[in-house]
């Protein structure tokens, strides 16, 4: 029912780098929740779904541990069952359980009608599979929809608020990666790849990354963010693996192999950089009471340890050199800037759009760490609540230090992490065509090469030489209150979150069609917005309010219809079987050619007529 295969045990890793910080964490966080019965049974039943699920190698222990995963995850988002936690946890009860349809589909496609077959069983079983594309499609649906894929993203913006912070980077900085692993792991599977099915999981991938990341930087809670910015990174964990799915059609082996091992170090990455993103604003939401970026403000003071936490974070993110961030991101766009010599119309449509949505997306990640980096931490207190705020206790301080040290760690120890990734994968061997040796890793077909702790040396250097000669050399330096044009400084004479995303909000308005409100105070007949003032924007979530309201509504519609049938009199029912009987012989002449338009206008008449009185009548 378990194996420990390479692919396996590398997750398992993954998954207890990411508990053993969190424990910290939740011990020091457990005293900001009420329902600790409740939120403890679920939290470790948690952590041990996600252990079997990487484990498991038959199909039913599987699907065993993935409902429990689901189910856990479900209570830990209701452990405040406040209004908003109420609707999180619906709309995620949902979205999880569309996808496991799908996952079960797969697996009575394939595995028949035994449910204990084991994961080598399948295998076999793929290889004379008719329709391997129905197989690929199901994975894709069943497991992207729990890591958060666009447009299947839409549960993370309301789960990862809801649920109580540590849950939040268990869920955002682990689960997601379960997910990942899972299709990874049925991927490799399915037999004779498509290169559509490459480009279908970089454009998936291209598409989640751009939205991630402008929902992201539109959000004014800061949970909220971080959420959208998950939707970011699966993205472009996506895009590694859509470019190592389609060098694998291409018979490119050493490509495909570099491009797998960018996006599970990518994997890692995230895990490691999100987990400590959550755990910090944690920290910031514990000290403040409150979520809305817009309340914060002066914290880097109050709250020294996690505003520097919260910065080591946001850089690695935000993919700046040398950070982890930045090196899985380079190692991404290497593996598609090495297919400039192969001459491929596919390669040479997708690959451009998926390298301007990476880079687009690395420049706004940046900025939207400013935001709220600065926002959050720098500046005047906003509010009382950030006024008042305190460092919090060493528990908490311990979880973020000690994730801090990964985040580090996958840093200066990348040749190693690689290392362990490739020979995790099965993939072609490549680690010594990367590394000639520790300081410097090398791309493959192009003169592409980094060498991140040659990079952080020299940073460490500058900034002691600058430290030296503030030190030695004494310049004379005047200190003076923030001087405002001869205004007093206030905290509403600041920049706000709202206002720094404006312009990337006007830009793209045709994707958040915002709702402003505004409100003004008129003095002697003349609107003046200086007393009395108020800005507002709410963004529309595009793909909730388009996409899934219709679909609400369609099926309301059906299910009108079907109350309606079964609210029928005899008459009516009779009537009903007459007119499918008319259209069955019907679509019979017509599939054989046997009809005429004068007989096509003719029946449909009679059709329109018994439609009439079928459902003429409202009940």
């Amino acid at each position: 029912m378990f194996s420990m295969n390479p692919l396996s045990l590398l997750f398992l890793f993954l998954i207890l780098l990411g508990v053993i910080p969190n424990l910290f964490y939740m011990i020091g966080y457990l005293s900001h929740i009420k329902r600790k019965t409740h939120f403890l049974i679920h939290y470790f039943t948690f952590i041990f779904s996600m252990i079997g699920v990487v484990l498991s190698n038959e199909i039913l222990p599987f699907l065993f541990f993935w409902e429990l995963m689901s189910l856990a995850s479900w209570q830990l988002i209701l452990t405040e069952p406040t209004d908003e936690a109420v609707k999180a946890a619906r709309f995620y009860f949902f979205m999880t359980h569309f996808g496991f349809v799908f996952i079960l589909l797969f697996f009575l496609m394939l595995g028949g009608d035994s449910l204990f077959a084991n994961f080598k069983t399948l295998k076999e079983l793929a290889a004379d599979f008719k329709y391997p594309t129905l197989l690929f499609l199901l994975i894709t649906i069943g497991f992207l929809s729990k890591a958060g894929v666009v447009p299947l993203h839409v549960w993370l913006p309301y789960a990862h608020p809801a649920a109580p912070s540590p849950v939040s980077a268990l869920m955002s900085g682990i689960m997601l990666k379960v997910a990942i692993y899972a299709f990874l792991k049925f991927l490799f599977i399915i037999p004779n790849w498509q290169i559509e099915w490459g480009v279908i999981i970089l454009a998936l991938g291209a598409v989640s990354s751009l939205v991630g990341v402008l929902y992201a930087i539109a959000s004014h809670d800061i949970k909220a963010l971080l959420a959208n910015h998950s939707i970011e990174n699966i993205g472009i964990i996506l895009i590694g693996i859509g470019v190592g799915m389609i060098f694998t059609y291409l018979k490119l082996p050493a490509l495909a192999a570099f491009a797998f091992i960018a996006a599970l170090y990518h994997t890692f990455n995230h895990m490691s950089f999100k987990s400590l993103l959550f755990m910090s604003a944690g920290s910031v939401l514990y000290a403040t009471h409150t979520k809305h970026i817009e309340s914060y403000g002066g914290l880097i003071k109050l709250m020294p340890v996690t505003a520097f936490m919260f910065l080591i974070a946001a850089i690695s993110i935000s993919a700046l050199p040398p950070t982890n961030g930045f090196l899985s991101e380079w190692m991404i766009f290497q593996s598609m800037l090495s297919s400039s010599g192969i001459d491929n119309l596919v390669l040479k449509l997708s690959f451009p759009f998926a390298i301007f949505a990476l880079a687009l997306t690395g420049g706004l990640a940046i900025a939207c760490f400013v935001k709220a980096f600065g926002i959050t931490f720098l500046g005047l207190s906003r509010s009382k609540n950030a006024k008042h705020a305190k460092e919090v206790n060493k528990l908490m301080l311990t979880g973020q230090i000690l994730m801090a040290g990964v985040v580090i760690s996958l840093m200066l120890f990348m040749p190693f992490f690689i290392k362990i990734i490739n020979h995790s994968m099965p993939v072609a061997d490549i680690y010594h065509k990367l590394f000639q040796n520790i300081w410097v890793m090398h791309s493959l077909n192009s003169n592409g090469a980094v060498a991140p702790l040659l990079i952080l040396g020299g940073l460490i250097i500058v900034v002691f030489a600058i430290y030296a000669f503030y030190k030695y050399l004494n310049p004379k330096i005047r200190i003076y209150h923030t001087w405002a044009c001869g205004y007093n400084t206030t905290p509403k004479s600041q920049y706000s979150a709202t206002g720094f995303a404006g312009p990337v909000r006007r830009f793209f308005e045709w994707l958040y069609r915002p709702d402003i409100h505004t409100r003004t105070q008129t003095i002697a007949g003349h609107k003046t917005k200086f007393s009395s003032s108020l800005y507002k924007v709410h963004i529309k979530p595009l793909f909730e309010k388009s996409l899934y309201d219709n679909v609400v509504k369609g099926l309301n519609y059906l299910s009108y219809f079907v109350y309606r049938l079964s609210h029928f009199e005899r008459h009516r029912y009779s009537s009903l079987i007459f007119m499918l009987l008319i259209f069955a012989l019907f679509s019979f002449r017509v599939f054989y050619k046997e009809i005429s338009w004068g007989n096509i206008m003719l029946e449909g008449i009679v059709m329109a007529i018994f439609y009439k009185f079928l459902f003429g009548e409202k009940k």
